[in-house]
């Protein structure tokens, strides 16, 4: 069942323009030497100062201008670490472990519906998923390398699946009849990224701010998937996540896949579902019960951050690693949808 938590406050304190960036990093798909299981279970509670600098966030606009944005944060209950659970599966190779397990959407009714149709392409090589009618969350890296933009978030868009193909040339023919999905591309009006993550991708936990918030230039009009606030695996059905993107090594298909989760943190969730680059950014989600209702829900409780190398008993191990969405980041997202706290009191 989803379970109603108290969420905290983030309130805007003041909000300075910074210079514009320089657009010139190259998009990485995948990170090293991040803080990795036994380092995050060690990582001392952040305390409300820092809580304030991490949570604190850039903006960056589509003409290149930028801003930072300093908040306060209110009402905080911070969660002590060991909330973690062991279920390590021996290492296996890359980001296909195994048999690959992945299921290639073909059929437009289905890559159209929900929840398939919440998937969207992000014009740097990444995915994300719609979670408002103005709002696509995806991960920080596909934007930022921790030190700059990279080169195609200048003039960023988010392509929706068409549910219809225009005109009948034969290439849209061919391309409906092999399943390939087409695109409706929206510029994107602004970006948020937290200051948690461009503090560098080398600090000890800039891993646990990997996620974006992107706003469309104009409203979407589709079904979107909501915010969830991410449970342990104890309080998961089977502990199975769920996520579909657009993979490198599928070109134009949705990809869905279901795994599950082999470890977590605090904020991170370590797990073995194949996945390719090109999916990073997609929304995991979960379907629990609403309380006190017969109905079903799925909502997103975490952000596929991708493939990454991290130190396990003094070793490097890979896993692929997904940010999960904990009290404070909820709050965080839903400050950035709605431009104030008042629809951001329960998650």
């Amino acid at each position: 069942t989803w379970h109603l938590k108290k969420i905290p406050q983030i309130v805007s304190e003041r909000t300075f323009s910074l210079d514009s960036p320089k657009f010139e990093a190259k998009t990485k798909l995948e990170l090293n030497s991040v803080c990795g299981i036994e380092c995050q279970r060690k990582l001392p509670l952040p305390s409300s100062s820092d809580l304030k600098d991490l949570l604190s966030y850039e903006t960056i606009f589509e003409n290149g201008t930028r801003t930072l944005t300093e908040v306060n944060v209110l009402g905080v209950v911070l969660d002590p670490a060991g909330n973690t659970t062991t279920r390590r599966s021996s290492r296996k190779k890359r980001q296909i472990y195994g048999t690959d397990s992945r299921f290639s959407i073909y059929d437009k009714r289905f890559m159209t519906t929900f929840p398939f149709n919440t998937a969207v392409k992000i014009s740097t090589g990444c995915s994300g998923v719609l979670i408002s009618p103005k709002h696509v969350l995806t991960a920080a890296h596909c934007l930022h390398n921790g030190k700059d933009y990279v080169k195609g978030s200048k003039r960023l868009r988010v392509g929706l699946m068409k549910t219809k193909s225009r005109g009948d040339g034969r290439k849209r023919k061919g391309a409906k009849r092999n399943g390939m999905p087409s695109f409706q591309w929206t510029r994107v009006k602004s970006t948020h990224i937290p200051k948690g993550w461009l503090k560098g991708v080398s600090g000890d936990i800039a891993l646990d701010y990997d996620y974006a918030v992107l706003e469309l230039k104009r409203p979407h009009k589709r079904k979107y998937m909501e915010l969830g606030i991410s449970p342990t695996i104890k309080m998961m059905p089977g502990s199975m996540i769920h996520f579909s993107g657009f993979d490198n090594d599928r070109s134009g298909q949705l990809v869905y896949r279901f795994c599950s989760i082999s470890d977590e943190s605090n904020d991170l969730f370590y797990q073995y579902c194949d996945a390719e680059p090109g999916s990073t950014g997609s929304g995991i989600y979960l379907r629990l019960k609403e309380p006190n209702k017969k109905k079903w829900k799925r909502k997103i409780i975490a952000v596929y951050s991708g493939h990454q190398w991290v130190d396990v008993n003094g070793e490097q191990q890979d896993y692929n690693v997904a940010v999960r969405i904990t009290p404070l980041k909820y709050a965080q997202i839903c400050f950035w949808i709605h431009g104030n706290d008042d629809n951001c009191t329960q998650g």
